[in-house]
């Protein structure tokens, strides 16, 4: 029954007004003083129970005219990694001739990102601004979008409660957790290699004429070498090059199983081992990819991250598997892997394929702490082989 009634007082509050504990009181007490007035045809009732309802009518006037032409601004929010403080701006602006008191601001984030923000104004001038800046720490990875900042008064008297919501879209990405990685066997045995087609292949990554298989829109992230400005100048927006994919015999290649075969626990931790090595793999300076069963070979940063941010298992694989020896995150039940490639297992398999008997494996156990597993060396071929 109360949380009917609250959601009935929110809903009120949100077209008209709704009235504060105090509010009540004093309408209770103005049609009791009415009441008795007209049993008793006491003036001095009269006037005790029409002050009252006038002040009452004051607040139900002027609430909703303290949030009439207030605007909200927001700017873009930086992309953080789950754990990380991520920290949201939101500008009030009251370009009115009249100020405006006694505001409350909440921001209407996803349920995901925790409890929402709020903040008090308690004067904004005519034709000033506020600038209201909150951190937040998120610790579940994804992108989030959300619309509104919702805008509330109770003035003059406090007697009434009046909210409007402002749109004020934006969207915030959060990375996976990235593992403080100081060694991986991993990255490190398949990503060393030097010679003739690596420089070859180098050359061709920092190339800015020829190769281009399409012009796309700007994104962030991208590398400002790929801008077409002829292109962007004629489309009024910024156009990158796509460039034909090229893979160097010692690209490091990480592929994530995204088959509906994972439990909650394994996958989140699968995620993070991915986006980790990729990061590890950036700071030794090699060239590396992610391979998604659904979008194919991911290269840049932004890219790969803002992909591990919203996988989920159970997506559907449109695209094949590279020829590439690979490092291959999945369960116990994996794809015919090229020659060369690595197996990352969870959980430990009981009945695996026989045709990868003879693929280095590195099982990774729940109970160990998931940095350790991935900085021990690898058991098997690969070791032998180093």
């Amino acid at each position: 029954m109360s949380r009917l009634l609250q959601t009935w007082l929110n809903g009120l509050e949100s077209r008209w007004v709704a009235p504060a504990y105090s509010g009540g009181v004093l309408l209770g007490l103005a049609i009791a003083l009415l009441g008795a007035a007209v049993n008793s045809m006491a003036g001095w009732l009269y006037a005790m129970g029409g002050v009252m309802i006038a002040i009452a009518l004051i607040n139900i006037w002027g609430a909703p005219r303290s949030l009439q032409g207030l605007q909200v601004h927001r700017q873009p929010i930086r992309p953080i990694s789950a754990g990380e403080p991520l920290t949201a701006e939101i500008t009030i602006d009251n370009p009115t001739p009249q100020a405006k008191v006694l505001l409350q601001v909440r921001d209407q984030l996803p349920a995901a990102l925790g409890p929402l923000p709020e903040t008090a104004i308690a004067t904004l001038a005519p034709h000033q601004s506020h600038t209201w800046t909150y951190t937040i720490t998120p610790t579940q990875r994804g992108i989030y979008h959300w619309e509104t900042v919702t805008l509330r008064t109770a003035a003059p008297f406090g007697l009434f409660w009046c909210q409007r919501s402002r749109p004020a879209a934006t969207h915030a990405t959060v990375y996976p957790q990235i593992l403080p990685l100081t060694r991986c066997p991993l990255i490190d045995q398949m990503g060393i290699a030097e010679g003739p087609r690596w420089q070859a292949y180098r050359q061709a990554q920092q190339a800015t004429q020829g190769l281009t298989r399409a012009m796309r829109p700007y994104r962030w992230g991208d590398p400002t070498r790929l801008i077409h400005w002829r292109t962007s100048a004629r489309y009024g927006d910024l156009r990158v090059r796509e460039l034909e994919e090229q893979t160097a015999d010692n690209q490091v290649l990480i592929g994530l199983d995204t088959r509906d075969r994972w439990s909650p626990e394994a996958f989140e931790a699968a995620v993070i081992a991915a986006a980790s090595l990729y990061i590890y793999s950036l700071r030794q300076q090699l060239t590396v990819a992610l391979w998604l069963p659904h979008t194919g070979l991911l290269q840049n940063r932004h890219t790969v991250l803002s992909a591990l941010a919203e996988v989920m298992p159970g997506q559907p694989q449109t695209q094949r598997l590279p020829a590439q020896p690979l490092i291959w995150l999945g369960t116990p039940t994996p794809p015919q892997l090229p020659l060369g490639s690595v197996w990352v297992q969870w959980p430990a398999a009981t009945n695996a394929n026989p045709a990868l008997a003879a693929t280095p494996t590195l099982t990774i156990a729940s109970e160990t702490p998931l940095a350790d597993q991935l900085a021990a060396n690898l058991p098997g071929t690969m070791a032998a082989s180093r």
